[in-house]
């Protein structure tokens, strides 16, 4: 990482990726990027995605069927964790070929079609100051959301880090913050009725992700609405924490709900509901599936693997922008990745 991104739960100083080429008979390849949020898991990863490689030769390009094929495999050991990062990891890759292979984008192969979408960007844990600084430069940038991790050892510094961030972008942007699941719901109940009057588009995973009663108290209590969702795995973690009440809003994970065709089932889930949907990392590819989610919300910017990317998701005034590319919008950067690996 270029520079930390600090959180209340620790700080992210690397950014592990596993990528992954599927290659076609026809010549065509699809790309994905899995990202596995410590090194330690590098390896298993990427031998869990080749070892899938006797299951998939030989088949013809058609990801849905593929993954319920995966999915029945592997029913008995479960599709979460390290394995369904794997199997995302070449769900992304199946439709990247397919779209390539018709010769246009993800949203348009899906019956879509590209549109901008608002962006918002991020700010650590950095105190009030350096959070201050970061969202003037964000705002200075055009962008019309800015989220801030938060979750200070007292609510004063909570406060202060809003109250900073508001003056220093203004008050036309959208202010979202995220405490990474470190209160207890009692906790987050009382910080929350502190933050009510602050004007928030969002309180992010106030507790820990899988709770989904706890947020469910803590969304009773509270007048802001609640976004959880990139820690849910797949459609039954979804359709529990719906069932729960558990979250306003949705956060869907690229990777840890299934890849797109776990995304495209989400997404109706979610429209069914009235949810709306936003998204966590992987920018290129949610673009492009926010483009066909009828309740899309906000794309978390994030710029993270642009070394590793010949074209990066734009964003401009805010909004992020169609790009005329066929597939996803993931295409390697040969020498960032050696830069990268070196």
């Amino acid at each position: 990482m270029q520079e930390p991104h600090r959180t209340a739960s620790g700080i992210v100083t690397e950014s592990p990726l596993v990528l992954t080429d599927v290659l076609t008979n026809e010549g065509l390849t699809g790309h994905s990027i899995v990202f596995t949020y410590t090194a330690a898991a590098l390896g298993p990863t990427a031998d869990l995605i080749r070892n899938f490689e006797p299951l998939l030769k030989g088949e013809q390009l058609a990801p849905g069927e593929i993954e319920r094929k995966l999915a029945r495999r592997f029913r008995l050991l479960g599709t979460q964790g390290l394995v369904g990062m794997a199997l995302a990891g070449i769900d992304m890759a199946l439709w990247d070929a397919l779209a390539r292979s018709h010769n246009t984008s993800l949203a348009r192969l899906l019956g879509g079609v590209e549109k901008p979408v608002r962006a918002y960007g991020a700010v650590g844990y950095d105190g009030a100051s350096g959070s201050a600084r970061v969202a003037e430069d964000w705002a200075r940038r055009g962008f019309k959301g800015i989220k801030a991790k938060i979750g200070y050892p007292d609510i004063k510094e909570d406060l202060e880090v809003i109250r900073a961030i508001r003056a220093a972008a203004g008050d036309d942007v959208a202010i979202m913050v995220d405490y990474n699941q470190c209160l207890t719901p009692a906790d987050a109940v009382q910080r929350l009725r502190v933050l009510d009057d602050q004007g928030l588009t969002w309180v992010e995973e106030p507790t820990l992700g899988h709770d989904y009663d706890g947020h469910a108290l803590v969304a009773r209590e509270a007048r802001v609405p609640i976004q959880c969702g990139e820690s849910w795995w797949g459609m039954q973690d979804l359709r529990h924490a719906i069932e729960a009440h558990a979250s306003d809003y949705v956060m869907l994970d690229v990777m840890k709900i299934g890849g797109v065709t776990g995304w495209m089932r989400a997404a109706s889930l979610a429209e069914l509901h009235g949810i709306p949907v936003s998204s966590h990392l992987w920018p290129e590819i949610s673009f492009q599936l926010l483009c066909l989610t009828a309740t899309a919300h906000w794309l978390e910017y994030a710029d993270w693997w642009n070394a590793i990317l010949c074209n990066p998701l734009r964003v401009e005034c805010g909004m992020a922008i169609p790009q005329d590319a066929a597939g996803t919008g993931v295409e390697w950067n040969e020498d960032g990745i050696k830069r990268c690996m070196a």
